[in-house]
C-alpha cells in the first residue's frame, strides 16, 4: 500500500482539505499527483506550495493563468485549464486513487472518467449516483473500478457490512447477507427545533450554521432542508442495492452514530465517531487497513444522551420529494438534483426564500415529463433542460 498516487477532484473544498490533512499524516504512503479546483487561486496556490503535485487544474481559464503566474517558482508543477483537463487527471495511468469531491453535477464527468480508467474511486460527490444511478454502477462493474463511499453515512454502512457485501457494492443481495434494513441517520440540521411557521424567513447565514459539521454552503443548505439526506437515500439505494422496504431514515441530532445496519437476527451494527470527515476519508484511502486519521476517539463518559426521532415531513418537504423521486426512476432523481442546485444557488443569493427551495423543486417535478435516460449523454442533456425550467420557476417567484 506504499506510494499510492492520488488525484483530488475539488481540492479547495472541505473534503479536499480533509483529504490533504490525511495525506500529510502519511507522506510515505501517499503522493499527490493532481489537484483540481474551479477558480479559487489563493487556496490552490497554498496547496501547491505545500504538496507540490505534478498537476494543478483550474476549470476557469483566467484562474489558471493567475495560478501559473503565482507558481512561477514551481516549474515542476504543470497548470492545466478547462473541464477536459479534469478528465485527463482523473484517468491518468499514473493515478491509483481518485477523491471525487467536486460538489454538484459538475463532478459527474470526471468521476466517471476515473471509473472508466478502472481506478479506486473514493466517492464523496453525491450527484454522480443521484444523476446516473444504474448507469454509474454498471460502469463500475464493467470497467473493474473499485468504488468506496466517503460520505459519512454510506461509509458507516459500508463498515457495518460483511466483507462479501463490501466487495459487491451495487449488486449485493441484502437478504442473502442477513440484512433486513439500512438505517441512515441525519442530524436534522440547524432548524430541527425551530417552529415550522418560522422556517420561511430563515437567512442563508442561519441555514449554513450546522450544529455539528463544518461544511460548504451548498451542502449546509441541503442539510437544513434535509435534501442532503434525500440525496444520500438515493445514493444508498444504488450503492447497497436496496428495495424500498430495506431503506429508512432516522433523525439523530448528536451526529455520533453515522448510520446503522439492521440484521435479520435482531442485531443492529452501528458506526460511531466524531463528526469529522477525516475518519471516513482515511478509512477509504487505507482500505482494507486501519490507520490514523488524526481524529480523536470518542470519550463515552463525556458523550451524554444519544437521541433519535422520526422525520417530520412538514418540516422537511425536500426530503419527501427525494424519497418519492428515488423510486420513480432516473429522470426524477436527475430532475430533483438539478432543480435543487438552481434553487439553493438563488437562495444563497437571497433571490428566493428558504421555503421556496422545496417549492421550486416540486414545481419542476410536476411540470416535466420524465423520459427514459439510457446513457450518460441523455442524463446530461436532461439535466440541462431541467436547469432551464428551474430557473424559469425561480424567475416566476421573484
Amino acid at each position: 500500500m506504499s506510494g499510492q498516487r492520488l488525484t483530488i477532484l475539488g481540492a479547495t473544498g472541505s473534503i479536499g482539505s480533509s483529504t490533504l490533512d490525511v495525506i500529510a499524516q502519511h507522506p510515505q504512503r501517499f503522493e499527490l499527483f493532481a489537484v483540481t479546483a474551479h477558480s479559487n487561486v489563493t487556496a490552490m496556490e497554498a496547496i501547491c506550495q505545500r504538496f507540490t503535485p505534478s498537476y494543478a487544474v483550474m476549470v476557469d481559464e483566467q484562474a489558471a493563468n493567475r495560478l501559473r503566474e503565482a507558481l512561477a517558482d514551481k516549474p515542476e508543477i504543470t497548470v492545466l485549464a478547462g473541464a477536459q483537463a479534469l478528465l485527463e487527471v482523473s484517468a491518468a495511468s499514473e493515478v491509483d486513487q481518485v477523491m471525487a469531491a467536486i460538489v454538484g453535477a459538475a463532478g459527474l464527468a470526471p468521476t466517471l472518467a476515473a471509473v472508466k480508467a478502472g481506478k479506486r474511486v473514493l466517492l464523496a460527490n453525491k450527484e454522480a449516483l443521484v444523476m446516473s444511478g444504474q448507469l454509474f454502477m454498471d460502469a463500475v462493474q464493467h470497467y473493474g473500478a473499485e468504488l468506496l463511499p466517503v460520505d459519512s453515512e454510506h461509509n458507516a454502512i459500508f463498515q457495518c457490512l460483511t466483507t462479501h457485501a463490501q466487495s459487491t457494492l451495487g449488486q449485493v443481495d441484502l437478504e442473502a447477507e442477513g440484512i433486513s434494513k439500512i438505517l441512515l441517520t441525519g442530524s436534522g440540521g440547524p432548524f430541527l427545533n425551530l417552529p415550522v411557521n418560522q422556517l420561511n424567513q430563515q437567512t442563508p447565514a442561519a441555514a449554513c450554521k450546522h450544529p455539528n459539521w463544518s461544511m460548504g454552503q451548498k451542502i449546509s443548505v441541503d442539510s437544513a432542508t434535509m435534501l442532503n439526506k434525500g440525496l444520500e437515500y438515493i445514493e444508498a439505494r444504488w450503492l447497497f442495492n436496496c428495495r424500498r422496504e430495506q431503506l429508512d431514515i432516522v433523525i439523530h441530532p448528536q451526529s455520533v452514530i453515522h448510520s446503522m445496519v439492521q440484521y435479520s437476527d435482531g442485531s443492529v451494527l452501528a458506526q460511531l465517531g466524531q463528526p469529522d470527515m477525516k475518519t471516513p476519508i482515511a478509512h477509504c484511502m487505507h482500505y482494507p487497513h486501519r490507520r490514523s486519521s488524526g481524529v480523536k476517539a470518542l470519550d463515552f463518559t463525556q458523550l451524554g444522551a444519544l437521541t433519535f426521532v422520526t422525520v417530520d415531513e412538514q418540516r422537511y418537504p425536500c426530503l419527501r420529494l427525494a424519497q418519492q423521486a428515488c423510486w420513480q426512476g432516473q429522470a426524477a432523481t436527475t430532475a430533483l438534483n438539478a432543480s435543487n442546485e438552481i434553487a439553493v444557488e438563488n437562495f444563497l443569493a437571497e433571490r428566493i426564500q428558504f421555503g421556496q427551495i422545496s417549492e421550486v423543486c416540486d414545481r419542476v417535478l410536476q411540470q416535466l415529463q420524465m423520459p427514459a435516460l439510457g446513457s450518460i449523454d441523455d442524463v446530461v442533456a436532461f439535466d440541462q433542460k431541467v436547469r432551464r425550467v428551474a430557473f424559469e420557476c425561480v424567475e416566476a417567484l421573484t
